[in-house]
């Protein structure tokens, strides 16, 4: 599918201009070339490398408030990464290129699944998803067609456009990524386990499931849904525990750092964390594996940001940062 339209705002392009000033700049250029040469010979050069900017890992903590995100986070208009990054997904972008492509940086080597909650095509095949699988502690339905905004833009469409842009990223760090459906193929699911043996047999190093909540009007916010200790039929996370908390963490914090969406007030007590034990996707999972819930559908705050394709690029930025500074921690 294409990103341009409503599912994806390309960035402006920038105008060049050309007439006076361009020849007033071209008489200027060979004078600023000798103050530099000058400037150079005494060693006034020798601080220019500057600083890198350094992915953040900091938690969301206990306390409510605590994690309140920066002016800069909030704000479309920002120079700051979550800005500069919107652009990070071409504009010609189809979201059909090879799953699992990787080129060189910082991650090579390292496997990342994603699974975007629900299928846009989940509604055409109710029998199908409403069948109960197995997931260790219980049956439960093969999977949800998810909420959508009072407008109609589905939490499936939001999962699948965020995951392509989460994708871009990632890859961009030279990560192999891989999801578990893509556009419609297959044309439902796959069920809650499926979806957890695809994480399990890439070996992936981390995989996270993109979802938005569905709840009532005045409860916003986002919340990380961690894996809690199961050990019972098919299913043991105990191993995985530990190592999935702190995806979750890292995730959380520079989530609401690269988006200004505040920690869930309606689950969480302000942590932004939730612990559950009756995901199958979490269940079954061998991997470390979060999901993230990154707003509430239904309040109108928080759908004018999912709506957004500006602000769907902080939120992979975000979630793209805290599995950067998993997948790299000491």
């Amino acid at each position: 599918m294409s990103y341009l339209g409503p599912e994806f705002d390309p960035p402006q392009s920038r105008r060049s201009r050309r007439g006076p000033l361009a020849v007033a700049l071209a008489a200027l250029v060979p004078g600023a070339l000798l103050g530099w040469v000058v400037y150079e010979a005494v060693g006034g050069g020798a601080g220019k490398g500057g600083a890198d900017r350094t992915a953040s890992a900091a938690p969301v903590s206990g306390t409510a408030g605590a994690s309140a995100p920066s002016a800069h986070a909030a704000s479309p208009s920002s120079s700051s990464s979550s800005s500069s990054s919107a652009s990070s997904v071409s504009s010609t972008d189809d979201g059909k290129r090879p799953s699992g492509a990787a080129g060189a940086g910082p991650l090579k080597g390292k496997v990342v699944v994603i699974d975007p909650g629900h299928n846009p095509g989940n509604f055409q095949h109710t029998a199908e998803i409403n069948r109960k699988v197995n997931i260790g502690t219980n049956w439960k339905e093969c999977d949800t067609t998810g909420t959508s905004t009072n407008g109609g833009y589905t939490e499936a469409r939001f999962t699948l456009d965020v995951a392509h842009r989460l994708r871009a990223l990632l890859e961009k760090q030279g990560a192999t990524v891989k999801l578990t459906h893509d556009g419609g193929s297959p044309a439902w699911g796959p069920c809650v386990d499926q979806r957890a043996r695809a994480g399990n047999e890439a070996h992936a190093d981390a995989a996270i499931s993109i979802h938005a909540d569905g709840a009532a009007e005045g409860d916003r916010g986002f919340h990380v849904i961690l894996p809690g200790p199961v050990h019972a039929g098919a299913a043991d996370t105990r191993h995985i525990v530990g190592p999935s908390h702190d995806l979750g963490v890292r995730i959380a914090g520079d989530f609401v750092r690269e988006t200004g969406e505040p920690a869930s007030n309606y689950l969480g007590h302000g942590t932004g964390l939730v612990t559950r034990t009756d995901l199958g996707g979490l269940n079954l999972s061998t991997v470390p594996k979060v999901f993230i819930e990154c707003g509430n559908m239904r309040d109108s705050k928080d759908a004018a940001l999912l709506t957004s394709g500006a602000w769907r690029q902080r939120a992979a930025q975000g979630i793209s940062e805290g599995i950067v500074s998993f997948l790299r921690r000491s």
